[in-house]
């Protein structure tokens, strides 16, 4: 075998150890994805009431996420959100699919194909209208609901929810709905 086949095959192996290792870590430690989940419940439009200050929402208020069942029982993800500074509409469309089952809420979203990360419904109450959302580790987490307020007591569990597993709560941004 001559050395520009074996460096390509390391290169590909090494490729596929590191994704491997990553999808792994699809969920933060102490976190457990709720069971059973109801994507068809789930499905449609939710609000963003909080997150961390993430790169790709930098500057962004009037944040929505809404989702979609594709042909194929993926489901298509559809985020968008105000940029206060450049005072304009931003949209992102991504694709979503389950890691296990369907009735299992741990899921791995993508909207930059190839990759994927983490999204994990931790906690959702019975009628499908408020939700927490953590990624793939602990600098990730969403606080979401399908009106654009969440009522105080529901926040109140959701946050010590998210401390017990070891998020820094204090990091959140609370989002303005005013658009």
């Amino acid at each position: 075998m001559n050395k520009g086949k074996l460096l390509v095959g390391g290169a590909l192996l090494g490729v596929v150890v590191i994704t491997a290792l990553n999808s792994c870590r699809s969920i933060p430690r102490g976190a457990t994805a709720v069971q059973p989940f109801d994507v068809e419940r789930y499905l449609g439009k939710w609000y963003e009431i909080a997150r961390f200050n993430y790169r790709f929402e930098r500057n962004l208020n009037n944040v929505t996420a809404n989702y979609s069942l594709n042909p194929d029982g993926s489901i298509k993800v559809l985020n968008r959100g105000y940029d206060q500074k450049e005072e304009e509409w931003e949209e992102a469309t991504g694709k979503a699919k389950f890691v296990a089952s369907p009735d299992k809420g741990k899921l791995k979203v993508t909207f930059f194909w190839p990759f994927y990360s983490g999204y994990n419904v931790i906690e959702i109450d019975p009628e499908y209208r408020y939700a927490l959302v953590a990624g793939k580790d602990l600098d990730y987490l969403w606080l979401l609901s399908r009106e654009t307020t969440m009522p105080e007591a529901v926040k109140q569990r959701y946050l010590e929810k998210a401390r017990s597993i070891g998020y820094n709560t204090s990091r959140l941004i609370w989002v303005e709905h005013t658009k």
